[in-house]
């Protein structure tokens, strides 16, 4: 990614580099799936700054192990690793020593500020990686290590009670999956979005309604979490709270919010999250959760070589789930 610019005009260019080689307690991983998530789409199209030129997108790598760095003993070669977005922490700040590492005054990002997985080979620090469960193929794998991950961040920052009802606006790549863990814990779930296949997917997982973007749920929300990147959606998801719920805010970009009425949408003890990064706690604990429940990961395949139209495809909600890029 050279420049930003609209997906529609292609900002990424796919070109030949020699291949990256482990640094100390790197570990090098020849990609066997990619997948494609709306922080890459934001990054194209200049939503989010880039911090080098010519930066590889792709925070939602599976592949094997092919090569270790000096120091490095988590793992060998042939192991089945994952890279996800969070790549390094300062560990010494205030906010790591506590335990909340994703407000890292100096982290670094995979696909931001380092090469990630819109390639054939990738690296990492070891202690930023994750075993991959055996339950998972290569491209059932990769959307969990993002989607998956900050669905499971975002349904905890939502604080749903046990049995609860929970809405959510916006049914992609990470809303499907935030919706199984929901349901397995025992919540009601209701779909807001504007997608009809996203609608079908969402009640053939298991959600007791779903309705368009605006529509109000059947009854009031204990929980709710926003997906997607519009800031117009907050009143409307805050509207259909119920009194003491809570709004959780999952994406890294959003519009700009509307002004709120307080007493429309905040008084009685309504209130709002967002939802920042994520710990490898929480990777550690979803994946856990994920091949327990057998929670299913709706995926569509693109060569490498159309990483541009998958991200097309996903800014223009072409399919349901999660699109996966295969080298």
């Amino acid at each position: 990614m050279h420049s930003p610019g609209p997906v529609d005009g292609g900002p990424l260019q796919l070109v030949e580099r020699p291949d990256p080689w482990p640094g100390p307690g790197e570990v090098r991983v020849r990609v066997a799936a990619c997948g494609v998530c709306r922080t890459d789409l934001h990054l194209a199209e200049g939503d989010l700054a880039p911090r080098r030129p010519g930066v590889v997108p792709g925070h939602e790598v599976v592949g094997v192990v092919d090569a270790v760095g000096s120091g490095s003993a988590r793992f060998a070669p042939g192991d089945r690793i994952g890279i996800a977005w969070l790549r390094a922490t300062d560990g010494t700040c205030r906010f790591c020593r506590r335990g909340d590492e994703n407000l890292c005054v100096a982290p670094r990002f995979t696909g931001w500020d380092a090469d990630g997985g819109y390639a054939e080979y990738a690296v990492v620090d070891e202690r930023y990686a994750y075993p991959i469960p055996d339950v998972f193929t290569d491209e059932q794998a990769a959307p969990l290590l993002c989607a998956g991950i900050i669905g499971y961040r975002a349904l905890r920052r939502a604080a749903l009670p046990e049995g609860g009802r929970l809405g959510i606006y916006g049914f992609g790549g990470s809303a499907h999956l935030a919706a199984q863990v929901a349901l397995a814990r025992g919540a009601t779930v209701y779909v807001m979005t504007r997608s009809r296949d996203a609608r079908d997917l969402a009640l053939e997982l298991g959600a007791s309604w779903a309705g368009d973007t605006h529509d109000a749920p059947p009854e009031p929300l204990d929980a709710a979490i926003v997906f997607a990147p519009a800031g117009e959606i907050v009143p409307v998801a805050l509207r259909a709270l119920d009194r003491g719920g809570t709004l959780a805010l999952a994406g890294i970009h959003m519009t700009d919010v509307p002004p709120l009425r307080y007493a429309d949408h905040l008084f009685q003890e309504r209130q709002v999250r967002s939802v920042t990064a994520n710990t490898r706690r929480d990777g550690e604990e979803f994946l856990a959760i994920a091949a327990r429940i057998g929670i299913r990961v709706e995926t569509v395949r693109y060569p490498l070589a159309q990483a541009d139209r998958a991200l097309r495809d996903l800014a223009h909600d072409r399919f349901a789930g999660a699109a996966v890029l295969v080298p």
